[in-house]
């Protein structure tokens, strides 16, 4: 008798005789809608850009020309004959090298006047922002009406007081008018506010720091951007004064470049002066060649630390 089919073996405990269950695929996430191009955003900005770039180019392609090459060609483009170097060296050795003694007086004005705004923007502004005291909201008043008011308005006052004082036509006149910035002060005022969290302050304070340490250990660092901003700002500002120093300085050897540039450009409507327009496009080129130096070299500092200060809830 045959034997009967034996059954199918049982399937090994801990083995499940089901397939597993198929995992589902994440989905994708959705891709956003980009933005909508605007043509007339792109040709306004074209034509931004454009009117920013021309005078550059004009300056620095008419730097490369002699006195004749600048008055008889075509100013956006050079001449057959390159002197850039030529007009470099002619520019600092004019006049028994004038040109160098203004950059000094220039670097001078900027150093102790853009500095000095800064340090004092940024102690005013800190304390404005992290300290309560009776009168802040009469500063804070002052601060944006100050802000309005422009500078060529109090120029007269100012030449006045100072002719009192017996301080015109020496350098502390373009100084010390530079040391008052109300935007730079009302800059740091706000970014203080949100850069340096109260919090970090007191855990400072409970460490037993005290304020003065607190502020160059803890907040300073927190600053940083925005004082680079201001300094930038405020440095701008000082090299390229122009009225300021037209009114209080009438001594050539204190001239800054601004006043310097302008007396070489005028001399050629005076009688028996020399016409020296090369040396004055030459000038305008070094004279931004620093400004446009420390933009580049200071940018990175307003990308750095952007984030600081943000404290977990």
């Amino acid at each position: 008798m045959a034997a009967p089919a034996s059954a199918p073996s049982a399937a090994p405990r801990g083995r499940s005789r089901t397939a597993p269950p198929r995992l589902r695929a994440p989905r994708r996430p959705r891709s956003r809608t980009r933005p909508r191009r605007s043509v007339l955003l792109t040709v306004l900005t074209g034509l931004v850009l454009l009117y920013s770039l021309v005078p550059l180019f004009w300056l620095a392609v008419n730097a490369t020309k002699t006195q004749e090459g600048l008055l008889g060609s075509f100013g956006l483009w050079f001449a057959g004959d390159f002197a850039l170097f030529d007009n470099i060296a002619q520019t600092l050795t004019y006049d028994d090298g004038v040109f160098v003694r203004w950059l000094l007086n220039t670097l001078l004005y900027v150093v102790l006047g853009a500095g000095g705004a800064t340090f004092l923007a940024v102690l005013g502004g800190y304390a404005l922002a992290k300290f309560d005291f009776p009168g802040r909201r009469a500063v804070f008043a002052v601060v944006i009406g100050a802000v309005a008011v422009p500078g060529t308005a109090l120029a007269v006052p100012t030449f006045l007081m100072f002719s009192e004082m017996g301080l015109t036509n020496t350098p502390w006149a373009v100084i010390v008018p530079s040391l008052i910035s109300p935007f730079g002060l009302y800059l740091m005022w706000v970014f203080a506010t949100e850069a340096v969290p109260t919090e970090l302050m007191e855990a400072a304070r409970i460490d037993g720091a005290s304020e003065l340490h607190t502020f160059f250990r803890v907040s300073l660092p927190l600053l940083s951007p925005g004082i680079v901003t201001v300094l930038l700002f405020t440095m701008v500002a000082t090299w390229n004064n122009y009225f300021l120093p037209l009114i209080m300085i009438k001594d050539p050897d204190w001239y800054p470049l601004t006043l310097g540039l302008n007396a070489w450009s005028a001399q050629a409507q005076s009688a028996g002066g020399e016409a020296v327009f090369h040396l004055v496009v030459t000038g305008s080129l070094l004279t931004i060649v620093p400004l446009i130096a420390a933009f580049l070299l200071l940018q990175r500092y307003w990308r750095s630390g952007l984030a600081a200060g943000g404290v977990k809830d």
